[in-house]
Order: C-alpha cells, then structure tokens, then sequence
C-alpha cells in the first residue's frame, strides 16, 4: 500500500514539475510576468506542491533560511530590493558605466540600474533562466510569508515587530546590543529561535554590509507590504533581444571558433584532441605538481595529501607558481570572452614530461581540451559547436581528430554520501523521452579500492537541481531504472557527441566516452542537500581520482 502512495505522490510531483517548465516557457515567448500576479500563480502553485528539497520549509509558514541562503548566493546582491527584474542578453552593458555584480555560486553578469531594477544577463541558454525563474519564485514566496506575518489586516497597520526592525534598519550603524533587538524581533517575524536568526545573520554579514541578513528580510517584506497594499507589483521581463537569440547558439559558436582558432595558431588542430569537462586545476596540478613540488609527494603518505593542501585558499600563491610552470611547458590558458563563462586550457602533451606516449610522433601525440563546466543545457550548445568542422574560409574546412570526450561533474547521489563516486551507463533526460545509453570506457572496478563507495547505474539529466523533490528521487532509485544520481549536463553531452559522431559524421563514429561523477550532496537525506553547504576538503580525493583515471586511459590507449 506504501509503494503505490509513494508513486502517485511521485506522479504528482512529476506533473507540477512538467508544469512550471511549460509555464515558464509560456511567459518567456509572452514577454513579461508579475509573480505575485494571476500571471505568477502556476509557479507558484506548482513550486508549493512539489517543495524541493533544497527549499526545505517552503510550504510552512515559517521562512526557510537555508533555502534563503541558497538562493541568494546564486542572484546578484541587492535583488531584493528590486521591484522590476529584466533578463536581457549580451546586450553591451559591459561598455557602459554599471560595474557588474556577480553572484557568489553563479557566473553570471548582473547589472544594478537604478534603485527598482536589477538586469541579470542570460549566456548560458535555458537552463539558466529556468534556473533564476525558480529562486524567484522562492523569494517571492517568501516574502508574502512575512507579509501575511506582519500586516493587520482589520486595522491595516504593521505589527510592533516590523516598526523596530524598519528603525534598526534605518540607521547607519548598530551595537550589538541594538543589533541583538533588532534579531529578536526577526526571530517572530519569522518563525525562527533566536539562534537560528544568529546564525543566519553571521552567514550573511560581510565586511562591507555587516548588516545584511536584516536587509534582506526588511527588503523582502517591504516589497511585498508595497504589493498588496499599494499595488505596486513586481515584474519580471525578457529583453526582446534575448528572445531573439535564444536557441540560437551564439555564445557557443564564438567560444568554439575561438578555441579552434588558438588550436591552428599553435599547429593543434590535426593532432588527435581528447575533451575534458571539469575545473581549471585538476588537470593541470595533476600533470604539473609533482614536477614543481616532488619532495612534498615523496614524503606524503599518499598525493592527494599534496593536493588537499594546494586546494586550500591559503595555499593560492602555490597554485599560481604551478599555473605559471604549466604555460611555459605545454598548457595554454584561453579566458572566456564569448559570455559562455566557460574558460578552457589546451595541453600539448609533446611538451610534457608525465605521459606515456614519448614513443609516440610528435604528430600523434594527444592534445588536452579541458573545458570549466558548463550548465544544464549549455552543455549540448558548447560541445555540438566544438565538433563541428573548422570553417576557416568556406573552401577551407578541417575536420577535428576528436579522440574522446571525457566528463567529470558532480552530482547528487541517491544512495551514499558526500564525495562518493557514480559511474553511469546511461544518461535519462528527466521531462523527455529522450534516454542516451551508451559505452562507458569507465566501470566501477576502475574506481574500486581507493576507500570511497561507487556507484553504477543510470543517471538523471534534471532540468534544473533546485526542483529536485524526494518522491520522484525514490521512484527512480527503486524503480527499474536503477538511476544511481541526479546531475544536469549528462544527457546533452551524450546528444552532442551521438550527433557529431553518428548523424553528422564530422568526428569518428569510434570516439570514446568516459563518465564519472562524485557526490556533491544526497538529495535523498535531511540536512544532505545542496542547501546544507559545500563539499570542502571532502571532494579533493575523488576529484583527483576521476582526473588520475582520466589521464591514464587517455596516456595507454
């Protein structure tokens, strides 16, 4: 009796998932929504019955502050005293006078116009505006909790909470003690004990805005107080132009061109190019490390010791000595100027001294393509316009040796913990049809006896992991899918290399593909989503276990 609950509470969550995409989508070709409108109320609706993981209390009254934090640290700074938010393309704000703001945990360039409006610019396709679309929701939701908290309705006047809280908010500076009242009144505008409130507020605070965290819930509720109460709605708007482009691959197509541009200039482009989608380190302190600092790993206990000491932020000035070693002995470093925010690095392995190809001709000898992660469904835009041929000039075209497309990411996983690894052997598009099964040049015995669970299995491509909800997660994990985790790229790297490979023939039929994921959090457990923090020193060892693996199929084969 049980399962069959569990699934229909599955089929339902599944069903308002499919509904806020088709929403907003709708809104997106219409032009402009209010969210707390009739226009909003789908997404809404739909976001409160599927309460995500990640939004923990969302559909009780109290607020939820992890939530709150997660969001946040993903929209630009301020965009909660924003009544008019604009999602506009790459329209040359860059060459105006607003400095961008970038959020911490999204790179993305954000523009503060005036007082009432914050521009937030779209490179990376769908993915991302679905992604903005629904923190907002969130927000918004939110902050008609505290509106409902702090208006009296039969006297249409504010509570004494919320009067003291404006008066803190207004002067420049608090003591502790004032500071400490003023927390006291937001723990009951709330919900929430005074120590979760503390903590929250030590969470928020920076140098530069100490008071923060009381800035944002006095914003949030004064914004929705203005709503209901003056009729000041907020509103949500695309640029013309970025409904005009979206779809179209533009950023992708210049980032790609760049790259084989860059290949060419430095003799690259015929040699035989393995694709790396990771960070801009492992690769590169995998490879140089041990040349720069080999006392340090012939006295450790094992590597990834010296490699847990380089992740750490003090250590920043040894990354930078092994960055500046890299680019005099074979690696070439292109920043992204394309808006992807996708940065890449070129290794020419003939000038390395860690491989095994030596006995190999210089013409034969692999080039590394790592590429930083793409999002969701830039994916597919980025890697489908690599592997086209190079058109220099339309008589000259040059076919790439695309040898292997290799994907390190991390993901969610659905049993396990933190830093555990997936192997998947098929990538399932949530929301489609569309399922890629295909050969995985990795298996679980690759990974096994290095003191961390694997995994293997099936992996969700999700549309967006803030949705996320533990009912759907179940039924896949105990359903004969047997779907190991939950990330958001797999599937359209799968599209883009089985286009390239077996439609278009522009690259060989015979490339290889490797797929290894780590568990950046178990959506699965309370207190184990995204939302409870990042994963820290935990996802050195496997991120430099996937990179080992990695080097050493492409160095054998």
């Amino acid at each position: 009796m049980n399962k069959v609950k569990g699934r229909t509470r599955a089929q339902e969550s599944t069903g308002a998932i499919e509904r806020m995409y088709i929403t907003m989508r709708h809104l997106f070709n219409r032009g402009f929504y209010k969210p707390m409108g009739v226009s909003g109320e789908t997404l809404r609706e739909s976001l409160l019955q599927l309460r995500p993981e990640i939004y923990g209390s969302v559909a009780e009254e109290k607020i939820e502050l992890n939530g709150l934090t997660y969001i946040l640290d993903r929209l630009p700074q301020g965009i909660e005293e924003c009544r008019y938010i604009n999602l506009t393309s790459d329209e040359g704000y860059n060459l105006s006078h607003f400095s961008p703001i970038i959020p911490p945990k999204r790179r993305r360039n954000c523009y503060r116009i005036d007082e009432e409006q914050m521009n937030i610019e779209i490179t990376r396709g769908r993915s991302d505006i679905y992604d903005i679309l629904t923190h907002l929701t969130f927000l918004f939701i939110e902050s008609h909790k505290i509106f409902k908290k702090i208006y009296i309705e039969d006297s249409g006047t504010t509570i004494r909470d919320w009067k003291k809280l404006e008066e803190a908010v207004k002067k420049k500076k608090l003591t502790q003690s004032e500071r400490e009242i003023a927390l006291s009144h937001v723990s009951n505008i709330i919900g929430r004990t005074f120590d979760e409130v503390l903590d929250a507020h030590k969470i928020f605070a920076t140098k530069e805005k100490p008071e923060q965290f009381l800035n944002i819930i006095y914003w949030m509720g004064k914004l929705s107080l203005d709503e209901e109460i003056s009729g000041e709605k907020r509103t949500i708007t695309f640029s013309p132009v970025l409904r005009e482009r979206l779809g179209h691959h533009i950023h992708g197509e210049i980032w790609a061109n760049n790259i084989k541009k860059t290949l060419k200039k430095n003799h690259l482009l015929g040699r035989p190019i393995h694709i790396i989608s990771a960070n801009m380190h492992s690769v590169m302190n995998y490879l140089y490390a041990p040349l720069i600092f080999k006392k340090e790993f012939d006295n450790a206990k094992s590597e990834y010791e010296v490699f847990e000491k380089l992740s750490q932020p003090e250590n920043a000035s040894l990354t930078k000595k092994i960055k500046d070693y890299a680019e005099k002995n074979g690696m070439i470093s292109i920043k992204d100027t394309s808006g992807t925010n996708i940065d890449v690095q070129i290794f020419d392995t003939s000038r390395l001294k860690y491989n095994n190809s030596s006995n190999l001709e210089e013409e034969k000898k692999p080039v590394l393509f790592v590429m930083d992660y793409a999002f969701g469904e830039q994916a597919y835009e980025t890697i489908d316009e690599f592997l086209k041929p190079y058109k220099e000039t339309r008589s000259n075209v040059q076919f790439l040796n695309v040898v292997s497309v290799s994907v390190m990411g991390k993901a969610g996983i659905l049993e396990g913990g933190k830093g555990d690894l997936m192997i998947p052997t098929a990538h399932i598009f949530e929301g489609t049809a569309d399922n890629y099964p295909f050969k995985n040049e990795f298996s679980k015995k690759d990974f096994e006896g290095n003191g961390l669970k694997v995994f293997e299995g099936s992996m969700v491509t999700v549309l967006g992991t803030s949705l996320q909800n533990r009912d759907i997660l179940k039924f896949f994990h105990e359903s004969t899918w047997n779907v190991v985790g939950i990330e958001m790229e797999g599937a359209h790297y799968q599209k883009a290399v089985q286009s390239a490979s077996k439609i278009r023939k522009s690259i060989s039929q015979d490339v290889k593909v490797r797929y290894a994921y780590y568990a950046s959090d178990n959506p699965l457990e309370t207190g184990s989503t995204l939302a409870s923090g990042s994963l820290g020193i935990t996802g050195v060892k496997p991120t430099y276990l996937i990179t080992k693996k990695i080097l050493e199929q492409i160095f054998n084969s």
